[in-house]
């Protein structure tokens, strides 16, 4: 038996619109008189309209549904508008947004080292302490070395564009990251894309592309928009075989695969050098910012002195680096977090697909509702808001026209109780 609904305290109220000011600010701008708009002199261009329209048509339906300002720290329920919410949606994996060991580490550090660096890692940002943090991270995933960026899609742009040029080829699965496909692009790489997780399509492209001096293989460790895991053993099966280089990008799988949450090469038990490059985000699964390269020694110690968003970027702040920091120390000791966030992710799945729910490919604790129609989908998403819950919903182009979908993410904060309270409203969706 599902528990009821939480009191009127944590329940939001029915609401006309979602409680966003962003979205008030939007609503204001379209409802005002705009002639010129499109007018010929325009930086918003022809391609660019789509978005443009579809932001105005969100807001004339009361249903535009992103940058909803929260007013507490993002963790299984939130503040949001004056109320408590349950969230839905958050990337904080293994729940340790706000965990008192982290805190307070982030604290020590701006106590010990202040609020900036004051330069470049090459230069004079590098503290004793982004390499301590470093080391613990390259151990953590298996490689010689790692090195760190402001973010998961900085380290994408970095390691591409400094080791590939217009002389090399990348072959890409049809659903990688929109970073690692910007990285592509900036580095003037031949791309060509293979079908979402199909390692016949991915031979077929191996066999039958253009000359080229070296070839990258890329794929997501976990697929952010479907919560499915890349094929990592047909991959490194293939990349033997043509003898290419192997890129998995790990932002979604980090603290969410394997038992100790080292991501998709624990998942499958897979020796972690036999993937070239390791790429991932430092605010899911650990709750920080900035991103990760883990690689070997060699590779390390070039991307140091040739990758520009290493270079040219101010050093990651002393209280993140701390965090991170922490975050690895509390996972090698609390596995369980891993363990309790994968039960999650089975328990809210199999409900929903219970109630007659498509939650596509998803396999993790990122959990698609398809709904297909972007104006459905957002008028979902504004109910869920009414009835307490917030949940992001995805609309083109973050994903092709008619795969709209609502995003739920799960977290090892969630409570039986969080899980069953969701279920519940979902269930009387149904039927609304």
């Amino acid at each position: 038996m599902r528990t009821q609904p939480p009191s009127e305290e944590t329940a939001a109220p029915a609401k006309k619109n979602f409680p966003s000011s962003s979205g008030q600010m939007f609503q204001d701008y379209f409802a005002s008189d705009r002639k010129d708009t499109y007018k010929k002199h325009d930086l918003i261009d022809a391609r660019a309209r789509r978005l443009f329209e579809n932001t105005a048509l969100a807001c004339s339906i009361d249903a535009y549904p992103f940058q909803a300002p929260l007013s507490s720290r993002s963790g299984p329920e939130v503040v949001m508008d004056g109320h408590k919410m349950l969230m839905l949606s958050s990337y904080d994996y293994l729940g340790l947004i706000g965990d008192p060991r982290v805190d307070e580490a982030a604290i020590e550090a701006i106590r010990r080292y202040g609020t900036g660096t004051g330069g470049v890692r090459l230069l004079t940002g590098t503290l004793d302490l982004h390499q301590e943090m470093e080391q613990a991270l390259a151990e953590f995933k298996g490689t010689q070395s790692a090195i760190t960026f402001t973010s998961g899609y900085a380290a994408n742009l970095a390691v591409i564009s400094a080791l590939f040029g217009p002389a090399d080829r990348v072959i890409a699965d049809a659903l990688s990251h929109r970073s690692l496909m910007d990285a592509c692009r900036l580095a003037g790489v031949q791309v060509q894309r293979f079908e979402h997780n199909s390692p016949a399509s991915l031979r077929h492209e191996l066999e039958n592309g253009p000359e080229a001096n070296r070839t990258l293989i890329i794929s997501d460790g976990v697929f952010s928009m479907d919560g499915d895991i890349g094929c990592l053993p047909e991959l490194i099966a293939l990349k033997k075989e043509f003898d290419c280089f192997l890129l998995m990008d790990e932002s979604h799988a980090s603290g969410v695969l394997g038992k100790h949450g080292r991501g998709t090469d624990e998942h499958f038990g897979v020796p972690t050098d036999e993937v070239d490059i390791w790429t991932g985000s430092l605010a899911k699964g650990i709750p920080a910012s900035g991103g990760f390269v883990a690689v070997s020694q060699r590779l390390s110690i070039f991307l140091q002195h040739a990758s520009a968003p290493f270079i040219f970027s101010g050093a990651m702040a002393a209280p993140v680096a701390a965090a991170v920091l922490a975050t690895l120390k509390i996972l090698k000791q609390e596995p369980e977090r891993v363990a309790r966030l994968q039960a999650n992710a089975i328990f809210l799945r199999e409900g929903l697909q219970s109630l007659g729910y498509d939650t596509g490919l998803s396999e993790t604790a990122v959990i698609p509702v398809m709904l297909h129609d972007d104006t459905t989908t957002a008028l979902f998403a504004r109910k869920l808001r009414d009835h307490g819950i917030l949940v992001s919903p995805v609309l083109f182009p973050a994903v092709a026209q008619g795969s709209a979908r609502l995003r739920l993410c799960v977290t090892a904060a969630h409570t039986q109780e969080h899980l069953e309270f969701a279920l519940d409203v979902f269930s009387k969706m149904r039927s609304e």
